[in-house]
């Protein structure tokens, strides 16, 4: 009877890894109703595994009502759901779990590490990264290679790749897959040098690169537009024995295209389409940004058809470049037919529709595309960036602020500079000028350009002379070489009739040869 049960269990468990596989909602919630009749739902290894397929599902809810379920002492349950939101991507739901867990005064073990430190990456959450390693240091789990390379991961996440560095060097045996936790940590915070030097270290110590190693330097190198160093990591690879691949030309593209070089772009693409190399999805998605213009939009319904033809088209990230590059070209029709004939779309979808509608003047529906997220779909903070920006345009000040306090209160998301930005041009455009001033005041990190900007752009329009010389003051900290800012403020002298300001002003930008940079078009010629 035991082996019957036993039997039937992991039949049980492996129909349910399929339907979580193929994300077939209907049937494993059929399958769960036949389990609840027949007595089995009750057992915590198929309720664990119901939990990764509602999660995966997105069924947030739905995994959250059955881990309650669940006797709290039961370690499983925490291993499971924690584990679960980590690898589909809802990170800061891991933490607040992760957080109750130590509330039940429960002892983290080397299973329930990884996920969480991998949360805490993923949503730049140093403080719990390092309350994280300190339990690791307390329960002697420092000497685990999953654990240990997760640290790694984290702080090089969290860009502080000395942290991450200072942990590699205390690893007994290091390997290839730390080493390639911190040398993406230093491509991130842009030291691409000292990562490749640490390879070149390492293969001394019989620590030999492999393709990912090299393609994080490529991707770091391009991302920097230092194309020479591109060349030198490929013939480094091919010295090496290994040959570039999809990724490696991928993240050249990518870099060509952050830099704005897309005619480049363009070249690198054909030259990959030479070396025989068919490209993928995020070859596609990546190169899709460079049609970003109207006249670029016969290239961008091109790469649209070539998508079709080799298949990726059906591809989640690139049906969402494919919305955003007719969003950004001004075809905000085409970009919502093919919003609402994709059968499933990612965060990364939504996000790029809100901003479409947000940019070219339709805040209503945009904000309404934010209210049907609501109702179940995952937000990140660009999903606020986005509808921040519609409720600026819109001036919807109160709902505006609704909007950035529940993103701290509801979701847990932690403004970062964009959505302060966001904030102050709101309140600035509708001239409640002290108000932004005070969110300024009160931001828990440094503003940068495009805080102060904001508000000298509002000062500007509602003139108000005394926060425009404060917020230009801290502008010409921020971009020495400028002369936007001292101009607009130049011009809001003028308006108050105060010329003896307008000329000490001017003197001043000539003393410190100050230059305006002109504008500039880019015209595809044929």
């Amino acid at each position: 009877m035991h082996r019957s049960l036993q039997s039937s269990t992991n039949a049980y468990a492996n129909l349910i890894e399929i339907y979580t596989r193929d994300r077939a909602l209907k049937s494993g919630k059929l399958l769960h109703a036949h389990l609840i009749i027949n007595g089995f739902a009750h057992l915590t290894y198929l309720a664990s595994k119901f939990i990764t397929f509602y999660t995966e599902c997105g069924q947030i809810s739905d995994a959250r009502k059955l881990f309650d379920k669940i006797p709290k002492t039961n370690f499983q349950r925490w291993i499971s759901i924690i584990g679960a939101y980590s690898r589909s991507g809802y990170y800061q739901e891991a933490i607040n779990v992760f957080s109750e867990m130590q509330v039940e005064g429960l002892e983290v073990n080397k299973y329930v590490i990884p996920s969480i430190l991998k949360a805490c990456g993923h949503v730049l959450d140093e403080e719990t990264g390092k309350k994280i390693h300190c339990l690791c240091l307390k329960n002697s789990l420092e000497s685990d290679a999953f654990v240990i390379s997760s640290l790694i991961d984290m702080y090089s996440k969290c860009r502080q790749v000395e942290k991450a560095k200072k942990v590699f060097d205390g690893m007994f045996e290091k390997d290839l897959v730390s080493l390639n936790a911190v040398v993406s940590g230093y491509a991130q915070k842009g030291l691409v040098e000292e990562g490749l030097r640490l390879v070149e270290e390492m293969k001394l110590t019989g620590v030999k690169p492999d393709v990912v190693t090299w393609n994080t330097l490529i991707a770091g190198f391009s991302k920097k537009g230092q194309y020479f160093m591109v060349s030198k990591v490929f013939e480094s690879m091919l010295a090496y024995g290994i040959e570039p691949d999809v990724v490696s030309w991928t993240s050249v593209i990518a870099g060509l295209v952050q830099n704005f070089q897309y005619v480049e772009a363009f070249d690198t693409f054909k030259k990959m389409m030479k070396q025989g190399l068919c490209p993928s999805s995020a070859t596609i998605s990546s190169l899709l940004p460079a049609c970003v213009s109207g006249v670029n939009l016969k290239r961008g319904k091109e790469v649209h058809g070539y998508a079709v033809v080799i298949g990726v088209v059906d591809d989640i990230y690139v049906k969402s470049a494919v919305v955003d590059m007719y969003a950004k070209c001004g075809f905000i029709s085409a970009a919502r037919t093919l919003f609402y004939k994709m059968s499933e779309k990612s965060t990364v979808t939504w996000n790029s529709m809100i901003f479409a509608y947000a940019n070219h003047g339709y805040s209503e529906e945009a904000i309404q595309l934010y209210k049907q997220m609501e109702e179940g779909k995952k937000l990140d903070h660009l999903t606020f960036t986005a509808v921040l920006t519609a409720c600026t345009h819109a001036g919807l000040v109160e709902l505006g602020n609704s909007i950035f306090n529940s993103m701290q209160e509801k979701y847990k998301i932690t403004p970062r500079l964009e959505h302060y930005a966001c904030l102050v041009d709101l309140l600035g455009r509708a001239g409640k000028l002290d108000e932004a001033y005070h969110v300024i005041k009160t931001m828990p990190i440094e503003p940068d350009l495009f805080v102060w900007g904001a508000l000298l752009g509002a000062c500007r329009t509602h003139g108000n002379i005394d926060l425009a010389e404060l917020a230009a003051k801290h502008l010409r900290e921020l971009e020495p070489g400028s002369m936007g800012n001292s101009l607009l403020l130049a011009n809001l002298y003028a308006d108050a009739g105060r010329w003896g300001n307008v000329a000490r002003l001017k003197k001043m930008m000539k003393k410190r040869k100050l230059r305006k940079f002109l504008g500039c078009s880019w015209i595809e010629g044929s």
